[in-house]
């Protein structure tokens, strides 16, 4: 959420950030969010004038009474301004109302290197690691090396389902389970406190991790409850210090999320609907730091290598993409993509997020600072995230990256004190 303040000091600072985005609603929206505080601020000041207005009247008729004169004249003014107050008070509440609604609208303000564009495909290479395989046979998608292999069975999950799950099986859950403690080795390493989140959300909450309105499709809502299923470890991580203050020596505050993820993944009708690569259910360790505003971009990068640390360990070769305007979302500042290899689609794709989201989420969380207990709150906080490992789409990366000719998986060194010292998943 953008601070009122500077939108009211700044209007075409903001505007000029919003409006790089190409999305001409949001400045339509901000638009009407500057008219409306200004009417909102003038009906405040209208408002304590009636206020004061009908205490000068009270007065008077108690001075009035003291004296045995007439005093109907003044409580007709009275009841008056009485009307008046009620249905300005109404007004102003209504109209505080709204701009909260515009204020929870309105996306996060845009890194000035953020690249314009309008959607993926404009978004900026920065860097390639590793060496995609020249394979000298004929290669075979994840979907059929997982049938094969029996570590994945997706017509089973469909029938128990439906569409966008699996299952998991021997070698398979192995991996999974490698690439979970792999990460959990890493990020303990480089100094994160592991959390296990709950995995549902109240509505408030969720609402100050995210641009709810433009989320809620991707979320299963428990019905006739008012709890989400979490979308992302993330979402719990920025809310479990809601409306607190942290003392400015606990950060940064660094820590790792583990838990399953749920997405509806609405919107995706007809992308990725084969395989694991995009589903409903999967795993994920997800990196997610507090900090202080001068404290945010230097971290922003810390977690990127993070991510990239574990992707050289693993062995695949990636892209890093600064996202673009078009396809960065409303939270993020500024947002780094890792792209990995998948040699079946013959293409980079998507498995690592990494965004700094200033702070557009503590300001809806009223998550602060400050030097100490007792000293005053010196301002929001910022809040990052990036993802570590999510265990479906580095799955299908490892089965499509190390398969052999006879359809049997390499496991890459790293993973294997974690699956009995295995070196191949084979039949």
């Amino acid at each position: 959420m953008l601070d009122i303040k500077l939108i009211r000091e700044r209007p075409t600072f903001v505007k000029n950030n919003l409006s790089r985005r190409g999305n001409p609603e949001f400045i339509e929206m901000l638009d009407k969010l500057i008219a409306l505080d200004k009417k909102w601020r003038l009906d405040l000041t209208e408002l304590n004038k009636l206020r004061h207005k009908r205490k000068k009247a009270t007065n008077e008729i108690a001075s009035l009474k003291k004296i045995n004169k007439d005093i109907s004249n003044s409580i007709k003014k009275a009841k008056n301004l009485d009307g008046l107050i009620e249905n300005l008070e109404k007004e102003v509440v209504v109209e505080k109302k709204k701009i909260k609604e515009y204020l929870l609208k309105i996306p996060n303000l845009l890194h000035e290197t953020v690249p314009i564009g309008l959607d993926e495909n404009k978004n900026v290479q920065l860097k390639k690691w590793g060496e995609i395989p020249n394979f000298d046979y004929a290669i075979k998608n994840h979907i059929e090396l997982g049938t094969k292999l029996q570590i994945i069975d997706i017509k089973r999950a469909g029938k128990v389902a439906g569409s966008r799950f699996f299952y998991l099986k021997g070698s398979g859950v192995l991996l999974d389970l490698a690439l979970i403690n792999f990460a959990i080795k890493e990020m303990t390493n480089k100094g994160f406190e592991l959390v296990e989140p709950p995995y549902l959300m109240r509505r408030e909450a969720y609402q100050g991790a995210t641009a709810l309105a433009d989320f809620e499709d991707v979320l299963y809502k428990i019905e006739n409850e008012n709890l989400y299923l979490i979308a992302t470890s993330e979402h719990p991580l920025v809310a479990m210090f809601m409306k607190e203050v942290i003392e400015e020596k606990n950060l940064p505050l660094k820590i790792a999320g583990i838990s399953p993820c749920f997405r509806k993944e609405a919107g995706s009708h007809g992308k990725d609907t084969r395989g694991i690569f995009r589903t409903h259910q999967f795993n994920k360790i997800e990196q997610f730091i507090f900090c202080t505003p001068e404290q945010s971009w230097l971290l922003h990068e810390e977690l990127l290598s993070n991510a990239e640390d574990i992707m050289k360990k693993i062995g695949l070769p990636y892209r890093v993409v600064n996202v673009c305007t078009g396809d960065i979302g409303t939270v993020a500042a500024k947002k780094f993509d890792i792209e990995v290899w998948m040699p079946a689609q013959n293409a980079y794709r998507e498995i690592v997020s990494c965004s700094n989201c200033t702070e557009y989420q503590s300001r809806r969380l009223d998550i602060r600072y400050r030097e100490k207990e007792g000293a005053p709150v010196k301002g929001f906080v910022h809040t990052l995230n990036s993802t570590a490992i999510a265990t479906g789409r580095m799955i299908v990366a490892i089965l499509e990256n190390f398969q052999q000719e006879d359809g049997s998986i390499i496991i890459p060194e790293v993973l294997r004190e974690y699956m009995g010292n295995i070196k191949k998943i084979n039949l």
